[in-house]
Order: C-alpha cells, then structure tokens, then sequence
C-alpha cells in the first residue's frame, strides 16, 4: 500500500509516517520507481507506535521495545543500559496510573448513563 492508505488507515499524517521510517521504526519497501509500499502488517505497528509515543517513550526507547511486540518475539539484551531500564519502569508506572484513572472515569461514565437512562 501507498503511503496515503496507510496514513489514513492510521490517523497518522505521511510527515509521521516518514519519520518513523527516519527513526528506524518502521521499513517499507521500495519500488522500482521509488515510491514506498507499505506492507498491512505496518498498520498495526503504527498504532503501536503511536500508542507508545501517547504513553510518553521517546522514539529511541520504542526502537528498543518494538521487537517485544513482535511474534515471535526477537528480545535483545545487549542495548538495555541502566538508563533505559529505569526509563521503561518509570513509563510502565505512568502508563498503570494512567489506565487506573481511565478505568475510574469509564467506570464513572457507565453510571451516569445507567441513571440517565432509568430516567429516560
């Protein structure tokens, strides 16, 4: 696929899409003509990658954590650096706070439609 289907199946701009191939995140194929082809798999590591920026990881951190998303999964050991492993727990207790303050306000969203729709 064109870069455009694969922005707009992603909500992501061709800009972003760019850079993360810059960065290293993702690697489309090139046609003869140059144009890039985009396999369907990289829809959903765009989303994941963009649900990781969302989260607040820095592009070289998410280079680093991609592989884990995979299946199989291809975990490398030799760049975990003490900076980067205390980045990681940091980001994953953001990110559990984070989801327990989303769950309070679903949670808190279905009772108000639960009352709002008795009364209805």
């Amino acid at each position: 696929m064109r870069i455009g289907e694969l922005a707009l199946l992603t909500e992501t701009s061709a800009r972003s899409l760019r850079y993360y191939e810059s960065e290293g995140l993702i690697t489309p194929h090139r046609e003869a003509n140059g144009y890039r082809d985009y396999d369907p798999y990289l829809v959903e590591r765009v989303l994941q990658i963009r649900g990781l920026l969302d989260a607040g990881l820095p592009t070289r951190i998410i280079k680093q954590v991609l592989p884990c998303l995979d299946a199989p999964r291809a975990i490398h050991f030799a760049d975990a650096t003490p900076e980067m492993i205390a980045t990681l727990e940091r980001e994953g207790e953001k990110m559990t706070r984070r989801i327990d303050c989303l769950t309070r306000n679903r949670d808190a969203i279905g009772e108000y439609l639960k009352v709002v729709k008795s009364m209805a």
